[in-house]
């Protein structure tokens, strides 16, 4: 039976029991009753077919009549032109802002994955969170003891993050890509397909192997304009040659958003006995997916114990203060959990700038319903129903809120692809999110919810006749519950813009911080170049000897005070060459007894270089070399945790695994941060070059503008090998600018919706204001008759801004705090705004709304008394 029917046979089962009932109170036999009531129906079928007339007959109505209250609500807004492009304009912010973040919270957080039975992949994944590491990434040794010994993984899958400098594709001149060094099951496991040629396969493993690469799609989309003809080409990869054999399909670039991805063949380092024998060398990241019939949690509990059997059969690879443990995730978990927080709080802050607007827009509503009592009342005593009125106001209503959605929708395109860049930084899922259908549908549901809200905010005038031409002539005053509401309406906007300019302050200030923070370096005159290695491929000693000779070359140039080099760009390259050292005479077997320490190769004049003090001892020198003694300058932090009787000076240490091979540490220098740009205790280690590795990072210190030397530099390192990549020459200033950009952007995104917020609550306050203004001219006329000063009018107005913006400011302090603590149950520990943010956006809105109140309270001290007493 069709729902029209059912709907229809019910209500003809309601009027069979009402004439059953009717018989029955005049006494005949209930059965008597039930017949004789069927029998006037002319049973069920002639009856359905006159209940189909009036049904539709009733709907037919219903539409014409709703037809009409929208062309009489076209005609009336269109005599109301501000207002209704005040409400347009306010709803279509609201809104769109809404549909532009959900389309990307929709694109990162609920879009499937493309990968072949996506619920079935899992990220393996060690974390220390003893020593503030999140993920450890895994080692050669431990993937294979995973493996070995694992059954409800299927299948794993490993995944290396290298540079490559790479020639081909028809460039001459050399360029980093970042690469992906994977094992011949990664793909299948991955459960991803080529669009061109084939993917890697375990055919592909093994040393012997030919060196291959498979494009990621958006590389051979956006570089390569999608040429049909890269399978087969052959490019200069490293040291070697390779043969690209296929294109990914568009899919999440996870863990890194790399160019290309290769064989193992191609990374020497990938072969070298460290990288395979060393369980300490954690550079690569691990996938699995799950055998048939196993759930997460069996694989989860499965793996935590071999973890844990590995651990206890290895304790000196796992420092016991690092407290390192196994975590077990799906992919699509992994993918949302960076952005998760960031989407969610901007899903929020677009809320609460909808709930802004939609107030604005309830006080703009509620104001004019005022003045348009007349008009209601005139109609309500001509005989209107209550239903017959505010069905008229639901049609302007759905008019202004359509409007406002169809702008807003217009809106979100644009903005949808400004929030999707802002947060590929967390997920790189958001640069594909659009305004699809879904968003459409939100759209169109908050228009609808306005509507709704809207039409029902304004008070009906008393219905009927009874109400006469006295209900016709009191109306059009506002009376104390819209006074109040409106004030409500008001409260609410200073409220929610309370919350997003403290929020906004949090962020600017911890900014500011940053951006003034003393790192210990010379930030305007050094520059940093990368110089990525395997330009000669002659192996560590010939690299060293062109790293020097070029270091040597630079230092020569006009306008270079001295150059150096070293293995890391301060802030720019993070999380690299962490191990654990410990000090002569502390024992080595003991875990607790080591210091987890930076480690970076400097070649000699590093720290006159870059500004940084040596507080005692010397600097290296070219006679620190690999066949001399093997020597080590510490930072002051780290002197202080080894040698805490401060005589760190000639004392010796060391790794703490492996053989006994003493640095003699040679110096001390001020604890400079290269991971964090307000400094923490700095625990580095410091080796020459020439002792310790190599290094792909030159510093040059300029005496004038360090942007100059830059082609000098250039063709320096050019003469000596013509086909070196030379990578992001920028001042360690503009490093750090570079690295702040996120928390710069976050604080101009939550400013933003602020600043939109305190927009629409200044002219909420000024409109309710002005509102009661007009509403009062007969008071302050009287007032002013029997000795009131204009004066004392003008400061009443100014307090009632000033009571509304308090009352919000408290009421935000305190719903803000609420939530904050509800959503913390939930997402973890969230950071609450310290005294001066708060202050500055109590201040921020005070001013805001006294600003506001200004007019409304001049035009009360203007108030003619003789026009005022004749008002009504």
């Amino acid at each position: 039976m069709r729902p029209d029917e059912r709907e229809l046979d019910e209500e003809i089962r309601g009027h069979l029991a009402i004439n059953i009932k009717e018989r029955i109170d005049r006494g005949e036999d209930p059965e008597r009753a039930r017949r004789a009531a069927l029998a006037e129906f002319g049973y069920v079928p002639a009856v359905r077919e006159e209940m189909r007339r009036v049904w539709y007959s009733r709907w037919y109505d219903a539409a014409e009549a709703l037809l009409r209250d929208v062309r009489f609500a076209w005609r009336t807004l269109g005599r109301a032109k501000t207002l209704t492009a005040t409400v347009v304009v306010t709803l279509a912010l609201g809104i769109g802002a809404n549909a532009a973040i959900f389309g990307v919270v929709q694109s990162v957080l609920l879009r499937p994955l493309v990968n072949r039975d996506a619920d079935r992949l899992i990220y393996i994944r060690q974390t220390a969170p003893g020593i503030g590491t999140d993920n450890l990434t895994f080692s050669i040794p431990e993937i294979e003891d995973l493996t070995s010994r694992s059954t409800t993984i299927a299948a794993f899958g490993d995944f290396s993050t290298v540079d490559f400098r790479l020639i081909g594709f028809g460039r001459t001149e050399p360029r980093i890509v970042k690469a992906g060094v994977v094992n011949g099951s990664f793909f299948d496991v991955m459960g991803l397909r080529p669009v061109l040629g084939r993917l890697l396969n375990e055919k592909d493993d093994g040393p012997s192997a030919a060196p291959v690469v498979v494009l990621t799609h958006r590389f051979w989309r956006d570089v390569l304009q999608s040429d049909p003809t890269v399978v087969g080409q052959t490019v200069r990869l490293g040291p070697g040659q390779a043969t690209v054999v296929g294109v990914l399909e568009p899919s999440v670039p996870y863990p890194e958003e790399t160019q290309l991805i290769a064989n193992v063949v191609t990374s020497p380092h990938h072969l070298d006995a460290t990288m395979n024998t060393d369980r300490t060398h954690r550079m690569t990241e691990l996938f699995g997916r799950l055998a048939p019939g196993v759930t997460l949690d069996e694989a989860r509990a499965e793996l935590t114990g071999v973890y844990a059997s590995i651990v206890q059969q290895h304790p000196e690879a796992y420092a016991s203060r690092a407290d390192v443990h196994l975590q077990v995730r799906t992919l699509r978990d992994q993918l949302a959990s960076p952005a998760q927080t960031i989407l969610l709080l901007l899903l929020a802050a677009a809320a609460v700038v909808f709930v802004i607007a939609c107030a604005n827009v309830a006080n703009l509503i509620l104001a004019r319903s005022v003045r348009r009592e007349p008009e209601l009342a005139i109609r309500a005593a001509l005989g209107a129903g209550g239903g017959a009125l505010r069905r008229t106001l639901l049609a302007e209503s759905l008019l202004l809120c359509a409007a406002g959605a169809a702008l807003g929708l217009l809106l979100a395109e644009p903005l949808v692809g400004v929030a999707g860049r802002y947060a590929a930084r967390f997920s790189v899922r958001a640069l594909d999110a659009t305004v699809n259908g879904t968003v459409l549908w939100l759209g169109a549901g908050l228009a609808v919810f306005a509507a709704v809200l809207l039409a029902y905010v304004p008070r009906l005038p008393s219905t009927g006749r009874s109400g006469g031409l006295g209900a016709v002539a009191g109306s059009g005053r506002a009376t104390p519950g819209t006074n109040r509401r409106l004030r409500i309406f008001a409260t609410i906007q200073i409220a929610c813009s309370f919350v997003l300019l403290a929020g906004a302050g949090m962020l600017i200030a911890a900014l500011a911080t940053l951006q003034t923070a003393n790192t210990g370096y010379d930030m305007q005159q050094v520059l940093a170049i990368d110089i990525p290695p395997s330009a000669t491929g002659a192996g560590n000693a010939a690299r060293g000897d062109f790293v020097r000779e070029a270091t040597r070359r630079i230092q020569e140039l006009p306008g270079v005070e001295s150059a150096a080099a070293s293995m890391v760009v301060p802030w720019r390259d993070e999380g690299e060459f962490k191990f654990q050292v410990v000090s002569e005479g502390r024992g080595r077997t003991a875990p607790e007894d080591a210091v987890i320490a930076w480690f970076r190769p400097v070649s000699p004049r590093f720290f006159d270089t870059l500004g940084v003090p040596i507080v005692a001892g010397r600097d290296f020198n070219d006679n620190d070399r690999g066949d001399t003694e093997q020597v080590a300058i510490i930072s002051q932090s780290l002197a202080r945790r080894l040698f805490p009787n401060g005589d760190a000076l000639n004392r010796h240490m060391s790794w703490r695994v492996g053989p006994w091979t003493p640095w003699r540490v040679v110096g001390i220098v001020a604890d400079v941060d290269d991971q964090h740009v307000v400094q923490e205790p700095a625990m580095t280690v410091y080796r020459p070059m020439r002792q310790m590795g190599l290094a792909s990072r030159l510093f040059v210190r300029a005496a004038g503008d360090p942007y100059t030397l830059v082609p000098s530099v250039t063709k320096t390192i050019r003469k000596l090998a013509a086909d070196q990549a030379i990578e992001r020459p920028n001042t360690l200033e503009d490093i750090r600018a570079e690295v702040l950009s996120p928390r710069r952007l976050n604080a101009f995104v939550f400013s933003a919706f602020g600043g939109i917020a305190l927009l629409i609550a200044v002219v909420g306050v000024a409109g309710v204001l002005a509102f009661s203004v007009s509403a009062r001219t007969r008071e302050f006329g009287v007032r002013l008759a029997i000795g009131s000063t204009p004066g004392d009018l003008r400061r009443g107005v100014l307090a009632d801004g000033v009571r509304i913006a308090t009352l919000g400011i408290v009421a935000g302090a305190a719903g803000g705090y609420a939530i904050v603590r509800i959503v913390e149950t939930t997402v973890g520990r969230i950071p609450l705004p310290g005294v001066l943010p708060l202050s500055a956006a109590a201040i921020v809105l005070f001013s805001a709304a006294v600003a506001a109140s200004l007019l409304p309270a001049a035009r009360a001290s203007r108030v003619d008394v003789i026009q005022a007493l004749r008002s009504e």
